[in-house]
């Protein structure tokens, strides 16, 4: 079996004189959740739109399920269910005539699928309610629903939560998570949120001005946004001699400006304060640090040249 659900090799596209993707190496593991983060025109959606069938590259290739051939491509994109920009809904249809419309255009055998279906995303009472009538949550949810249909082995998923309301947000994460877990869904899933994808992903994707900047798991991640003490005392020496011996650990680093990072007792600030102070030291800088994610991805393209 195939250890790679979606990987792509030089994968350019190219507008006029434009990249909207720049020579993309990605490569997504069976059973994982990933998460593209980008800022709008570095080529999420452009990536999306190819993977799924609905664009082509300038050059390079994509490989869906170990299958890189025109025509097994196209068969490898049977097993796929998406959501690229706003869902494609029949407006006049009711939620259960919307299943069952693309239902038939995808040839799925059995109606028993649209209850199932619309239950799992929380459709099941909207009855008679034309979908011309359904918020924007309600709407994307439906959309969920759709891509849902015939049990996909790989969703695919641009913004999936516009427009839901915290709840709505809540229960569509631990529906996602769930559908990885239990049945063992990879996940594509491109969001502007990226405090949710923090919750959500498993692996993440930095693309900037088309072009793939890092891949990274997500204990890569928290291993770089790790939280800790910040501290600057007027001797650092001492104090990595006090906070070694007095607070009994070694998890801390002397940074080249002479500040510490305590990685220790964030849950009791207070205790490492009253112990310098009390050892003599001048506290001159204490406080908590640590990135997030969106302070992460905020760093990571600040270092790229704008040109």
């Amino acid at each position: 079996m195939n250890e790679y659900v979606l990987r792509t090799n030089n994968l350019s596209k190219k507008y006029k004189n434009q990249f909207a993707l720049n020579k993309i190496n990605l490569s997504i593991k069976k059973g994982s959740i990933y998460g593209i983060i980008g800022q709008n025109g570095a080529g999420k959606s452009t990536l999306i739109k190819i993977s799924t069938g609905l664009a082509f590259p300038t050059k390079g290739t994509v490989e869906l399920f170990g299958e890189s051939n025109k025509f097994e491509l196209i068969q490898a994109r049977k097993r796929i269910g998406t959501i690229i920009e706003s869902p494609a809904l029949f407006p006049h249809m009711t939620a259960a005539e919307n299943l069952e419309a693309h239902r038939l255009l995808k040839g799925i055998p059995g109606k028993e699928c649209i209850k199932k279906t619309l239950s799992l995303v929380g459709l099941q009472d909207t009855g008679k309610k034309k979908a011309k009538n359904f918020s924007l949550g309600m709407k994307q949810r439906l959309g969920l629903a759709i891509a849902l249909l015939g049990d996909p082995e790989f969703l695919i998923l641009d913004e999936p939560i516009n427009g839901l309301d915290p709840m709505g947000v809540v229960e569509i994460r631990e529906l996602l998570k769930r559908l990885n877990r239990e049945n063992g869904m990879t996940i594509l899933i491109s969001s502007h949120i990226l405090s949710e994808l923090h919750l959500l992903a498993t692996h993440y994707g930095i693309i900037h001005e088309g072009e793939l900047l890092e891949q990274l798991t997500v204990k890569e991640l928290n291993e770089r946004c790790q939280h800790f003490l910040h501290i600057k005392v007027d001797n650092p020496y001492k104090a990595a001699t006090v906070i070694e011996n007095e607070l009994e650990t070694t998890d801390f680093e002397v940074m080249p400006d002479g500040s510490i990072k305590l990685f220790k007792y964030l849950d009791a600030p207070g205790k490492v304060s009253t112990t310098l102070s009390t050892n003599g030291l001048v506290i001159e800088q204490f406080m908590p640090k640590g990135e997030n994610l969106e302070s992460y991805f905020t760093n990571r393209i600040g270092g790229v040249k704008h040109g």
